[in-house]
């Protein structure tokens, strides 16, 4: 298994334990069976490691959005992926230090959309669109960190339902037009 799964793994045991930002590199490296340099020839610190692992994730609930997918299918997955990894998102979500990861969540997903429009349309989204992206996005993580920190009452589906009719009418139109929804 790759260093950076190891790291990852190790990273998990820990916070069935310790809250995230109790959590040392230290600690990691002695659950991984590694030493702190090989940590860092790896990491800049814990946070890094868990954005990388959370980007490791995201890529997999993603990669087949606007490869034939709808945004509720690609939206779907992710749930399923969060809630087949809660005991590390709901670590993760709850930090609001610096390089946290719904700072992180945000970023991933708001140049994905960027990037999708672009591939689709062949133009990058316009301010108007761009602004619209940002608060459905910003709004999107919040509702997902609500559900997973609240017990994940809603299936996945009914969750994406959700996202998808919050949409911003504009961003909807145009998310239909290039077949998204």
């Amino acid at each position: 298994m790759d260093i950076k799964y190891r790291l990852a793994e190790a990273m998990k045991t820990c916070m069935k334990s310790t809250a995230v930002e109790n959590i040392t590199v230290k600690q990691i490296v002695d659950v991984c069976g590694v030493s702190r340099q090989t940590f860092y020839r790896n990491f800049i610190d814990k946070y890094d490691l868990i954005n990388w692992y959370f980007d490791c994730l995201l890529e997999q609930s993603f990669k087949e959005m606007g490869k034939g997918e709808t945004v509720r299918e690609g939206l779907i997955k992710k749930f399923a992926y969060i809630k087949e990894e809660r005991l590390f998102f709901t670590a993760g979500f709850k930090g609001d230090e610096q390089n946290n990861l719904k700072e992180h969540d945000f970023i991933m997903i708001y140049e994905f959309y960027c990037a999708l429009i672009r591939e689709k349309t062949g133009a990058p989204p316009d301010a108007k669109t761009r602004k619209l992206l940002e608060m459905y996005c910003q709004a999107s993580i919040y509702m997902t960190v609500q559900w997973l920190i609240k017990g994940m009452k809603e299936s996945e589906e009914a969750l994406a339902d959700l996202m998808i009719e919050a949409m911003p009418p504009m961003l909807h139109s145009l998310f239909k037009e290039i077949d998204l929804v």
